[in-house]
């Protein structure tokens, strides 16, 4: 969209967009652009908040008032929360159990996770009879180990199921944080919790988030440009940087 700006632009009509990727935005320059704090796929926050969504609406259209750009504004306020608060608005709120030993690898408590998630997750495929999670082609507890052996000295260097091993982390990466929240929505009334309590409940309480967490610290260092980036942009998601203090401004150090 911020191409198109400029290509409008030169047509002779202002144009305005709202961002949600701020380094994308920071590279194309458009015209104008509003970048807002929210999820991906909610440029306006939240549904059924005519009131915050009129605020947004009025900050984009504040930035007609400059003739010239680029120009590159924050949006103050973050998202109103929806749903109910936390987890407890499900029926069984889902706790896992205390590590097996205090030698239980990171790993090991992932696989214990997915163990007791699929029973969750088998119940929501069974009501929705559709699935996100498969892209990689394999079994979900191999998801994890090839996550997890990215971690070793000797991280995976073989192609499988016709993907490249940095191919297959991206994918990898995608079904794993796919299952957990399919089987969250699993739960009896598993539909009503917002998006923002299940995200809460996945980066504050999973072995899987310390999992993503540890596989961007492994990434960001490494000599691949392509596996930097996808430690720097995909694995932890950049709503998430707030809570894990990361700097949000990486590209311009």
């Amino acid at each position: 969209m911020g191409g198109l700006g400029h290509y409008l632009e030169r047509a002779g009509f202002a144009t305005a967009s709202i961002s949600l990727i701020r380094l994308h935005t920071e590279k194309i320059r458009p015209p104008r652009a509003l970048w807002v704090p929210f999820e991906l796929g909610r440029p306006f926050g939240v549904p059924h908040d005519a009131a915050f969504q009129s605020r947004v609406l009025q900050a984009l259209l504040g930035l007609f008032e400059t003739k010239q750009g680029p120009v590159l504004a924050d949006y103050p306020e973050e998202a109103p929360e929806t749903g109910p608060a936390g987890m407890d608005g499900l029926a069984c709120p889902m706790r896992f159990d205390a590590p097996a030993s205090k030698d239980e690898t990171l790993e090991a408590a992932v696989i214990r996770e997915i163990n007791e998630l699929r029973p969750w997750y088998d119940l929501a495929f069974e009501r929705r009879r559709r699935t996100t999670v498969g892209v990689t082609g394999l079994d979900i507890e191999e998801v994890a180990r090839t996550l997890a052996s990215w971690l070793t000295e000797t991280p995976p260097s073989q192609i499988v199921k016709d993907q490249t091993p940095a191919a297959m982390l991206k994918l990898a990466v995608e079904d794993l944080r796919a299952f957990y929240f399919e089987a969250a929505a699993g739960q009896p009334q598993g539909d009503t919790i917002g998006s923002k309590q299940l995200a809460d409940w996945f980066w504050e309480e999973t072995s899987a988030a310390k999992l993503f967490l540890a596989l961007r610290d492994r990434l960001i260092p490494d000599d691949d440009p392509a596996l930097q980036m996808l430690g720097r942009n995909s694995v932890v998601p950049r709503e998430q940087w707030k809570r894990f203090g990361i700097d949000d401004r990486w590209w311009l150090s």
